[in-house]
């Protein structure tokens, strides 16, 4: 029964989302197509921090390789924008498998100070036109629009319905990751302590590596949605800062909870939307949240739940029972 109450918020909530386009302006709309685009980057980032514990502040850089794979192919190759969902997102996965192998045996600000590296390598790379196919500083023009069964997606409640949809499949999949998987178990004591999940046989350094791989997957397909959105895309939509976002979305909402990372991109994201008039002080803002959060309620505003796992039900799940 108290399990039933909680899940009445989430259902109002769902059903509010539902119905936003019918009674939401064009801007309004818009701007819940960003907050779907964050919570999709939040919940990629959040598998790096929230579960595996990888202080990951380059994820920017996994969302332009998405982005950037996308947009080439699409606009030099004429492949459907969507078929390319998982090809930007196996092409981001690649590349932090390779730049992950090595250093995801750093702890804390070692690793910080990496991820933020990577990011910024990457981007100065697109700048450069390293590859001679970036666009350099001016970008890809041109990304054609995305289209099912040949109805073109171009108007804001038509992408609406296209990012929020892809928003829910990755709230299941990540839920039944999180519950039902061996997977999702090892990224659960790893959460809970690092050094018991160690004593207790965990390789936490496959299952680290796997969450980094698996979070810059999500991360490049967001990537491709947002390059179908905007039709352009450019170096500076993949800043230090895009990064730091995607972190406090995490850190606000709860670290390694699904709804908190949620809530997050709609405080992080929606609200200043509220606030425009006050956007030179918006910095200080995210500045003065994150020092609060951190003294006051370090678990974020909706925690991610301690969870049991029945040691019957474990060994029967591992094929050992």
């Amino acid at each position: 029964m108290m399990k039933d109450r909680r899940t009445i918020p989430y259902i109002i909530a769902s059903v509010l989302l539902v119905f936003a386009p019918l009674y939401l302006n064009k801007y309004w709309i818009d701007v819940l197509n960003t907050v779907g685009l964050y919570a999709l980057l939040g919940l990629s980032l959040n598998l790096i921090v929230g579960h595996a514990g990888l202080f990951n502040l380059g994820h920017a850089a996994f969302y332009a390789v998405g982005a950037y794979t996308a947009a080439i192919l699409n606009t030099r190759y004429h492949i459907p924008i969507l078929w390319l969902l998982p090809v930007s997102g196996l092409f981001a996965g690649l590349f932090a498998a390779v730049i992950a192998r090595p250093i995801i045996h750093l702890r804390g600000d070692y690793l910080c100070m990496v991820t933020i590296g990577v990011g910024e390598i990457v981007r100065i790379a697109l700048i450069n036109n390293v590859f001679g196919i970036t666009g350099g500083s001016n970008g890809i023009f041109g990304i054609s629009r995305p289209s099912l069964f040949g109805y073109v997606i171009k108007r804001p409640p038509q992408f609406f319905y296209l990012i929020w949809i892809f928003v829910a499949l990755t709230i299941f999949l990540f839920y039944r990751l999180d519950r039902y998987s061996r997977f999702g178990r090892a990224l659960n004591y790893l959460r809970g302590d690092e050094i018991a999940a160690e004593g207790s046989g965990i390789d936490t350094a496959h299952y680290k590596l796997w969450a980094f791989i698996l979070g810059a997957f999500w991360a490049g397909m967001a990537g491709t949605l947002y390059a179908a959105k905007m039709t352009i895309i450019a170096p500076e939509s993949f800043s230090f800062w895009e990064s730091v976002l995607m972190f406090l979305i995490v850190i606000l909402g709860g670290s390694g909870s699904i709804p908190g990372v949620i809530f997050g991109a709609f405080l992080a994201i929606g609200l200043p939307e509220l606030f425009r008039d006050f956007a030179s002080a918006r910095m200080l803002v995210y500045g003065v949240m994150m020092v609060l959060m951190m003294i006051f309620r370090k678990g974020g505003l909706l925690p991610a739940r301690s969870r049991k796992f029945p040691i019957a039900n474990v060994l029967k799940n591992e094929g050992r029972a």
